[in-house]
């Protein structure tokens, strides 16, 4: 345990450490599927929980502790209670977005720990298989390097595919988008926050980062 943090009102929250080698004893059944957008990260986390009669752990899970999460400890997760407005969040410059992926997925790893920890205690025999945010970093210290996938995408197909997809958030998006004074530009904007998010500096990362890749062609089908 740290010392005790000051939070508003005078009252105090302490911040736990808990070290990476109970986690990779605990996480012995728990199988992670990071990489880039549009890779088929949501629909193979489906396939292999039928397949093995598995828990999914599909795109977002963490959100369900998102209701906890406080602005002065968890501010990227906390954007949508601050933001002005949709417009604001759909018409951000790249960097402000990237930034924000970036913050909010380090703060969502800590909701992740507690769900899978809760999801393992209460299925210890299942597997379980996981479409995550998680670090490379983070991973490497949680879990066996076996059980850890990566699935990439070009970055031209993140971009131009994006809104193909029918889920809900995505459609929501860019409905957003298209109510904005300028759809055109607030589109094209868009599309730069993609290719920020899916830059070839990323895939690169995750290419090189010595775990199993699977690269989507256009021919996967996936």
């Amino acid at each position: 345990l740290s010392a005790p943090r000051k939070r508003n009102g005078g009252r105090f929250a302490v911040k736990i450490s808990i070290e990476a080698n109970l986690y990779r004893y605990l996480f012995k059944n728990v199988y992670f599927i990071n990489g880039t957008a549009y890779a088929g990260k949501s629909t193979m986390v489906r396939m292999l929980a039928e397949a093995y009669d598995g828990i999914e752990c599909g795109e977002n899970y963490h959100l369900a502790l998102r209701d906890a999460a406080l602005p002065e400890f968890q501010p990227n997760m906390s954007y949508f209670q601050t933001m002005s407005g949709w417009q604001e969040f759909v018409t951000r410059m790249p960097e402000d977005y990237a930034a924000w992926i970036a913050g909010g997925a380090k703060e969502a790893a800590e909701m992740e720990l507690l769900i899978l920890t809760q999801t393992v205690l209460d299925n210890p025999d299942k597997k379980i298989f996981v479409d995550t945010n998680i670090s490379l970093e983070l991973l490497r210290e949680i879990s066996d390097e076996s059980h850890v996938a990566l699935m990439l995408a070009p970055g031209w197909m993140s971009v131009s595919r994006f809104f193909d997809r029918p889920d809900a958030e995505k459609q929501f998006i860019y409905q957003k988008l298209l109510e904005c004074p300028d759809p055109e530009a607030a589109l094209a904007n868009y599309r730069k926050i993609l290719e920020k998010c899916n830059s070839p500096e990323i895939y690169r990362a995750f290419e090189e980062s010595g775990f199993f890749v699977y690269k989507r062609t256009e021919e996967s089908t996936l």
